[in-house]
């Protein structure tokens, strides 16, 4: 059979359908397995509520644990109208669950026989176009032997096959990266494996979720990072998932800083990401309050996000400057969004980032500063939050400005080969730097690249008074005066 030959089903889960390229194989069974908390039910219930909402396709639960009232609160809480369904005739659930725990009380004496006929009979009283099983593994780790269970779990999908509708069966697994199903046969019978993880990764959890197979149809391979969302359920966050545009602006804008647009060739392109790295107290927020200011005066929408500082400080830091934040925000043009990184899991601060920019439509957005959340991110994920940010941001042509610190011989996230990675995704890279000249510490910038542009090559002097940023001449300084990670070599652009 050749990929074309393949029809998926879209699940309508936010972000899944992207990395399965385009849903799930469609009247096939799904195994989706995962450890205790990674969100194997909740992506069952999710997979039948996007299909009565979003397609107007009916659907069946057939629970092994839990019963139809249980399942039916822990739904509600998301906003999940089961019971209404039930009635309208679009949901049914098969309870097998007290069945179940009676019947493999003693090893090997439960059927699947008539659980497929109870299936078939709500499929077609509803007309159901797609079935949720949660969770297998409750009745398979009954059996005697892994021939058994082979056996019955074959016997059990070409039944459920017959039905000709979509279905998830949910299983346990004793751990994240040991094996794919609890009792290591599942996955060989089932057609399409999809894998949940609920990682803890210096002291912070980290859900994934990956497509591991699916037979004769294409899908992206890989972890991808996904979050629980109070309103939207299961969000899984795509990285690169967005094509490069077709179109790239010509149309220049200011960072605020006359001398700074003149060393990038006139400005940033209107859909440039810049990433300004410097360590504490070399201009970064007043960069970033300036870039804000010039969006106020332009008359476009822009909103800053701050992870080091209240709204309040970063007010007062503004006046010091001569920068009136309370009128900024007064006219609608600009807003400030600032909170404590621990506030939220690095996904949910993202999900917060998508949904400003998908409904708000800003034309500048800055983040100061990205090294904030290092105290709640592990490398990898870190990482995966700045690919998936500049996905995000690169699609709506958003000109942004992002900040960060270097990275120190002790940092815990951004080792220098990944603030390497984190700086080719950008347009722009900026350097702020101490360097010592003359017996004086000085302030100084230099502009690493700019895509698509000349630049101004040159360190040049920096000093920061109550009128802001003010670049002036270049610094004639020997590379033993600049301390080991201050600027890159050309060597390593």
């Amino acid at each position: 059979m050749t990929n074309d030959l393949v029809e998926k089903l879209p699940t309508g889960i936010t972000g899944f359908d992207e990395i399965a390229q385009g849903g799930l194989p469609a009247e096939r069974s799904t195994l989706v397995a995962g450890t205790t908390g990674c969100g194997k039910t909740l992506f069952a219930m999710q997979f039948l509520a996007r299909g009565i909402e979003l397609f107007d396709q009916t659907a069946v639960f057939v629970t092994f644990e839990e019963t139809p009232a249980d399942i039916r609160k822990s739904a509600s809480s998301l906003g999940i109208p089961i019971q209404r369904w039930e009635d309208e005739g679009k949901w049914a659930f098969v309870d097998v669950s007290s069945e179940v725990s009676d019947a493999t009380s003693t090893v090997g004496t439960y059927t699947l026989t008539p659980v497929v006929a109870r299936i078939e009979a709500a499929v077609r009283s509803v007309g159901a176009a797609r079935v949720a099983l949660d969770s297998i593994g409750a009745v398979f780790a009954r059996y005697p032997d892994v021939r058994t269970v082979r056996d019955e779990v074959l016997r059990f999908i070409k039944g459920v096959n017959s039905l000709a509708v979509t279905s998830v069966h949910t299983s346990e697994r004793l751990a994240d990266y040991n094996g794919i199903s609890r009792l290591g046969v599942e996955e060989f019978v089932f057609s399409n494996v999809v894998l949940m993880r609920n990682v803890l990764d210096a002291e912070r959890r980290r859900r994934t979720i990956e497509v591991v197979k699916f037979r004769a149809a294409p899908h992206r391979t890989g972890e991808w990072l996904f979050t629980i969302d109070a309103r939207e359920g299961i969000v899984v966050i795509p990285l690169v998932l967005v094509a490069p545009s077709e179109r790239a602006s010509q149309t220049r804008v200011s960072s605020g800083i006359p001398k700074l647009d003149e060393m990038c060739g006139g400005g940033f392109y209107k859909d440039a990401t810049i990433l300004l790295t410097g360590p504490t107290g070399s201009g970064k927020t007043l960069t970033s309050l300036t870039f804000t200011d010039a969006a106020y005066r332009a008359g476009e929408h822009c909103i800053l996000y701050t992870f080091d500082e209240t709204r309040d400080q970063l007010a007062r830091n503004a006046a010091g400057w001569g920068y009136d934040l309370a009128a900024m925000q007064a006219s609608g043009l600009v807003q400030i969004r600032a909170e404590p990184p621990e506030l939220a899991s690095l996904e949910d601060h993202f999900l917060a980032i998508r949904r400003s920019v998908e409904q708000e439509r800003p034309i500048r957005v800055v983040i100061d500063t990205l090294s904030s959340l290092e105290r709640i991110a592990t490398p990898r994920a870190l990482l995966d939050f700045v690919i998936a940010l500049g996905s995000l941001l690169r699609e709506h042509e958003i000109t942004t400005l992002l900040t960060s610190a270097p990275p120190s011989p002790t940092a815990r996230t951004f080792t220098p080969a990944a603030a390497l990675e984190v700086g080719s995704l950008a347009d722009v890279s900026i350097m702020l730097r101490y360097v010592e000249t003359g017996g004086e510490i000085q302030l100084a910038i230099a502009v690493l690249q700019t895509r698509g542009s000349a630049h101004d090559r040159h360190i040049r002097q920096v000093t920061i008074d109550s009128e802001g940023m003010h670049i002036g001449d270049q610094l004639n300084v020997r590379s033993d005066h600049i301390p080991a990670g201050t600027f890159l070599p050309v060597s390593q652009r």
